[in-house]
């Protein structure tokens, strides 16, 4: 049987063989001898190799429609004051993400009724809306023009972020295969919600959100029904709806878009036609994202950010312009507007309106419109009324300005006889036309912060920062003047003196060496002092001399050394040369609060921050700038015990009882020396004034328990010269005054607190002696209150000599009794203790 079915097997394949070949023979005939045949044959062929290149074409190298689950659009950085409010936006485009629930229904059906009217029901492609598009393109080949219509918005979806936006056949074909495959991966919410965030709308503005702030300055769930259609129609051509020109086009499409939502049953006639008879409402000029004038400050923590997180999106998922940050800051409005408003004015008290000396940049005629490149200068000033313009011509006493929105004006008065086309210049409104503006040729920096967290609250680095980038209060680098003599005198009092120590008030003289010869200091204005007197005299009236000859005595490698551990200089910047105790090296505002910081932070030194933390687009907190941990402050229960507390800030950079002393004699500065313009603030203050050689900065640094504020006055050629007349005390000091009072609410009374270790002894502040029959009362009072450390305190002086005498003879008496009566009885005195001298305080 097996071998009947082998055979079986054999026959079978030859007949099926046989059959085969009569087939194709069949067919080989039939192909030569009909030429209907060969034809289809070869369009057969040709339609496989065309589906074949199709494919290669078209489909093996479109992108993955899955990659849109994890699409991270860039959204712009958001900054955020101390108070929560957004104070600015770091952004290329305007773009905010919404999700589903924020978005208004009436707005979302003014989408679909406009660009996709079936959006809830085609599976990505709407066939009738293709055709129509076909037919359009067919139309318009050869005429240049370019052919709308047709893309349902799961297709502009895949265009706006898979494809792009090339205008041929190709990309049409890929859209619509794309869109299919996206309706396949992305619900109907999901597409609607990325189409609404992405869509570009005109005005830089990216998303309904950023386009409903750029056209009428509103959030999307506050727009009107009239407003919604409006943004409706600017996918079509947002840069043509959007000019005043054309201001009927868009209100008839606007209008069109309300009878299409009526059409739809979205809205009622009445609501329809109560719609179209509004204007649209469009604001020329929104308001802008920022809630503080502060752009010193904001440009120090965009720097910050992109150092630390890249600039734009290929630099990191966290980028600036890129990674949708969300950043808070320690920025305080308030302080900030206060901090501006006392630089300017001290700027312009001290240009005095003095005339117009140059122009703040140039452009030039010859590279085309001119209002247009003073546009692109993103030059600008926020003061009274005054704008910036460009002279766009001059001839003789008569003259024009443009603006950078386009406007023009005539100039009004006198004009400077440097003035001349092409010059970007300040004005400001007279009669019918505008009058010239010098900006000031001065300038200067202010810094406050919080001397126990670090955290700056406001920062002023010049007149404007719209007139130029360059931070004065971070960047330039001035001499402090005198403002750095505290940290000399807190080297003497850690090499063994006290702020009562008689410090020489003389002239110095050294000798620098065969090439320099001797080099000989005097106190401010030329005088050689004389005599002797307490240090803290010597802080409060800021004596050159004395502040040379402690900086000597404790050795000038030790004050340089201050100098670094508390962040004025840096390691090997300054040499150990007496005039750097004088003020003569070079530092900025930032550093001088921070050191001064330092002092009220009983010597633990805090680098500034500006931004407390930094949040990804999700809301994860990436980086704060307190570290600190708080054990025991996650507790689910409270186990009874203290309330958990953070430890003090900082690293301890100077003896924290040398810092209170300085604080405590900085405090006499504004009682009794240099800096009594302060009084009238009347309350709990330390500072010093400083001025240095020229004088070319004026200076103040002080503040109180809670606020530390710093600034300087001065040109930025540091060679240049402010005027015999200015000092730190009637130039600088006046700007802190006028900062404290626009923001005395935020000063508390609080007193300076000591240290552990440190002892408050009456002395007389004349000559540094220890008083027993006096009370401290008034700041001009001779009895004060000392700080010192124990066993510094000055000896027992303080009582007339024949009292003091009195006392000496009284215990060298009572001394000799006891010696005698022990070789004599081997026994004490009757009434003397032995430990008399011990319980009066020791012989002094």
């Amino acid at each position: 049987m097996t071998d009947d079915h082998t055979m079986d097997d054999g026959s079978t394949s030859l007949r099926i063989r046989r059959n085969a070949g009569a087939a194709f023979g069949r067919i080989g005939e039939i192909w030569r001898a009909n030429l209907l045949v060969r034809l289809a044959g070869y369009a057969l062929l040709v339609g496989l190799l065309m589906a074949a290149a199709f494919w290669a074409v078209l489909v093996r190298d479109l992108p993955d429609a899955e990659s849109l689950l994890d699409y991270r659009p860039n959204l712009p950085t958001v900054v955020r004051g101390m108070d929560g409010e957004i104070v600015a936006r770091y952004e290329r485009e305007r773009r905010v993400e919404l999700q589903f629930k924020d978005l208004p229904t009436q707005l979302i059906n003014a989408y679909t009724s406009a660009e996709d009217e079936t959006f809830w029901s085609h599976g990505g492609i709407d066939a009738g809306g293709f055709l129509n598009a076909v037919m359009d393109y067919i139309s318009k080949l050869g005429s240049g023009e370019r052919a709308v219509g047709g893309s349902t918005i799961t297709q502009q979806v895949a265009k706006n972020i898979l494809v792009g936006n090339e205008y041929s056949v190709t990309r049409k074909l890929k859209e619509m295969i794309l869109a299919t495959r996206v309706e396949s991966v992305l619900s109907k919410r999901e597409i609607i919600t990325l189409y609404l965030n992405e869509i570009p709308l005109g005005r830089r503005s990216f998303g309904v959100q950023a386009a409903a702030r750029a056209y009428f300055d509103k959030d999307v769930d506050d727009l009107e029904l009239h407003e919604m259609a409006f943004l409706a129609i600017l996918p079509r051509a947002p840069e043509v709806y959007s000019r005043a020109k054309n201001y009927e086009t868009a209100r008839a499409r606007r209008n069109w878009v309300l009878q299409q939502m009526e059409d739809n049953g979205h809205i009622t006639s009445a609501q329809m036609e109560a719609a179209q008879a509004k204007p649209l409402g469009i604001v020329n000029n929104p308001g802008s994202n920022e809630t503080a004038d502060a752009g010193y400050f904001l440009e120090e923590v965009r720097r910050e950010l992109i150092d630390r997180y890249g600039e734009e999106a290929e630099d990191g998922p966290n980028s600036v312009y890129g990674g949708g940050l969300w950043v808070r800051t320690s920025l305080d409005v308030e302080m900030q507007d206060a901090a501006r408003d006392a630089l300017r004015n001290a700027i312009l008290r001290y240009d005095n309106n003095r005339p117009w000396k140059k122009p703040i940049a140039t452009v030039n005629p010859g590279d085309g419109d001119m209002k247009s490149q003073l546009r692109s200068s993103y030059i600008g000033i926020n003061y009274r009324d005054w704008r910036i313009a460009v002279v766009l011509s001059r001839s003789g006493g008569a003259g024009r300005v443009g603006f950078a929105d386009g406007d023009e004006g005539s100039l009004a008065g006198s004009l400077p006889d440097a003035l001349k086309t092409g010059d970007i210049i300040a004005v400001s409104p007279e009669g019918n036309g505008w009058r010239v503006r010098g900006i000031p040729e001065v300038s200067g920096g202010f810094v406050a912060m919080s001397p126990t967290t670090g955290r700056v609250m406001a920062m002023q680095g010049g007149f404007d920062s719209r007139l130029g980038a360059f931070n004065r209060a971070t960047q330039a680098l001035r001499q402090p003047g005198s403002t750095i003599k505290p940290f000399v005198y807190a080297t003497g009092l850690d090499n063994g003196m006290t702020p009562a120590t008689l410090i020489p008030d003389r002239q110095y003289c050294y000798y620098q060496g065969a090439n320099l010869g001797e080099k000989c200091f005097t106190n401010f204005g030329g005088s050689r002092g004389g005599g002797e007197y307490p240090m803290r005299y010597g802080l409060e009236q800021s004596k050159n001399l004395m502040t040379v000859h402690i900086a000597m005595d404790s050795g000038m490698e030790n004050v340089i050394k201050t100098f670094e551990n508390v962040g004025i200089a840096d390691k090997d910047q300054y040499e150990p040369y007496p005039a750097f105790a004088l003020g003569a090296g070079d530092t900025t505002v930032l550093k001088m609060v921070a050191a001064y910081s330092m002092m009220v932070n009983h010597g633990k030194l805090i680098q500034p921050s500006l931004i407390d933390y930094v949040q990804d687009r999700n809301g994860k907190v990436i980086w704060r700038s307190d570290e600190r941990a708080c054990n025991g402050c996650n507790m689910d229960e409270w186990d009874g015990k203290p309330m958990p507390r953070f430890e003090r800030m900082g690293a301890q950079r100077m003896d924290p009882r040398t810092a209170f002393q300085i604080v405590h004699m900085l405090e006499g500065v504004v009682q009794r020396g240099t800096a009594t313009r302060l009084k009238v603030l009347d309350m709990p203050l330390f500072g010093k004034t400083g001025t240095s050689s020229g004088p070319t900065n004026a200076w103040f640094v002080g503040g109180s328990p809670d606020i530390v504020a710093g600034t300087y006055l001065g040109f930025d050629q540091q060679s240049r010269t402010l005027g015999g007349y200015v000092q730190g005390g009637n130039t600088a000091a006046p700007i802190f005054v006028d900062f404290a009072k626009a923001t005395r609410e935020r000063w508390s009374e609080r007193p300076f607190i000591a240290p552990d270790g440190v002892r408050m002894v009456r002395i007389d502040r004349r000559s540094g002696r220890r008083v027993f029959d006096g009370w401290p009362a008034q700041t001009a009072d001779a009895v004060i209150w000392e700080a010192f450390k124990p066993d510094t305190e000055p000896r027992r002086r303080g009582r007339d000599g024949d009292t003091i005498a009195a006392m000496r003879d009284l215990i060298l008496a009572q001394l000799r009794r006891r010696e005698q009566g022990d070789r004599n009885q081997g026994g004490e005195s009757e009434g003397v203790p032995s430990n008399f001298a011990e319980d009066q305080g020791g012989i002094y």
